[in-house]
C-alpha cells in the first residue's frame, strides 16, 4: 500500500493542476486565494466566491455600466430603485431550476433613450430601442473631462475644442467626482447639457453619441428642451448613467448594446470600454 502512495500523490497533483488551469482560463475564474495543496474528489468542499471585476483581459477592456441593485437612484424619485428581482423559482422549494422575474423602469441605471422619449409621434411610428443604430453605438469614442463648475452649454462646448469628424463622446463631469449614481435618491443638481449646449453640439459638431454620467444628459433646469433639441433629428442616440471614474480620458473603442425590447423609449444597456 505504501508503494501506491508516492503514484497517488502526483496524480491528485497533476488532477488538480489541471483542474486550476481550466478554472482559470474558463469565464467564470478561480478564487485568487484558493487553497491549491489539497486534492477534492468532488468540488462540494470548495469555498465558492464569486468575482466581481470592473477591469478585463489586465486592464484592456473597462466596463463603464453600473452594477443594478436595489440602492440605485431611480429617476424623479426620493428612494432608490428597491427590490426589482425575484425569485420566482427556486430549487431550495423544488423548482427542478431556479428562475427569476425583474420589474424596473426602462430608464434605471446605465441605459439609452430612443427618439419617442420625448416625441409622442416618433414612438406612435415604431422609433423605439429597437430601431437605433448599433453602428451608432460601437466604435471608436473620445473621453473627456467637461469643467467642473458648470452645466454643459455652448460656451463649454466650444473651449472642448473636440475634433472634427468625431462621433462618439463620452462627457465626464462633476456627476462622477461626487458619487451621483451612488446615492439612493434623486439629486437635481447633477450636471447635464443646457438647451444652448444641445444646440451647439448638433449643429457645430458630428457627434452622433452623447454618453454622460447621470440618469439624464439634459441638465434638471432644461431637462425637455435639451433632449427636443438631442432627439428631434432622431440621428443622435443618449446614453445615460454611465460610469466613467478611475478611466483616463482618451479615445476607447466603445460598445453598447440596447435589449431589442420592441415598443420601448428607453432601455437598460451593457456598454465597455475597450483600449
Amino acid at each position: 500500500m505504501a508503494s501506491l502512495g508516492l503514484p497517488l500523490l502526483l496524480l491528485c497533483a497533476a488532477s488538480q493542476a489541471i483542474l486550476m488551469f481550466s478554472i482559470s482560463t474558463a469565464a467564470y475564474p478561480s478564487n485568487p486565494g484558493a487553497d491549491t495543496a489539497e486534492c477534492f474528489l468532488s468540488d462540494k468542499h470548495e469555498e465558492l466566491i464569486p468575482v466581481r471585476r470592473e477591469v478585463y483581459d489586465g486592464g484592456r477592456i473597462m466596463d463603464i455600466s453600473h452594477r443594478y441593485t436595489p440602492d440605485l437612484p431611480s429617476w424623479d424619485s426620493m428612494g432608490s430603485l428597491g427590490q426589482f428581482l425575484w425569485l420566482r423559482g427556486s430549487m431550495k422549494n423544488g423548482s427542478l431550476a431556479n428562475f427569476s422575474e425583474m420589474k424596473l423602469p426602462t430608464h434605471t441605471g446605465t441605459h439609452v433613450d430612443s427618439p419617442g422619449h420625448f416625441f409622442d409621434h416618433y414612438l406612435d411610428a415604431g422609433f423605439d430601442v429597437d430601431t437605433l443604430d448599433l453602428e451608432v453605438l460601437n466604435g471608436l469614442a473620445l473621453l473627456i473631462d467637461v469643467p467642473r463648475d458648470k452645466n454643459i452649454t455652448a460656451e463649454v462646448m466650444k473651449d472642448l475644442n473636440i475634433p472634427k469628424g468625431t462621433r462618439r463622446v463620452l462627457f465626464r463631469t462633476l456627476n462622477t467626482d461626487r458619487r451621483l449614481m451612488f446615492k439612493k435618491d434623486y439629486d437635481t443638481s447633477y450636471v447635464g447639457f443646457m438647451k444652448d449646449g444641445a444646440k451647439w453640439l448638433v449643429e457645430n459638431t458630428d457627434i452622433k453619441l452623447v454618453g454622460i454620467d447621470y440618469l439624464s444628459a439634459a441638465a434638471h433646469e432644461d431637462l425637455i428642451a435639451a433632449h427636443l433639441v438631442f432627439l428631434e433629428g432622431r440621428d443622435i442616440i443618449l446614453v445615460e448613467g454611465l460610469k466613467l471614474d478611475d478611466i483616463q480620458p482618451g479615445i476607447y473603442s466603445v460598445r453598447c448594446l440596447p435589449l431589442r425590447l420592441l415598443g420601448a423609449e428607453g432601455s437598460p444597456i451593457r456598454c465597455i470600454l475597450i483600449k
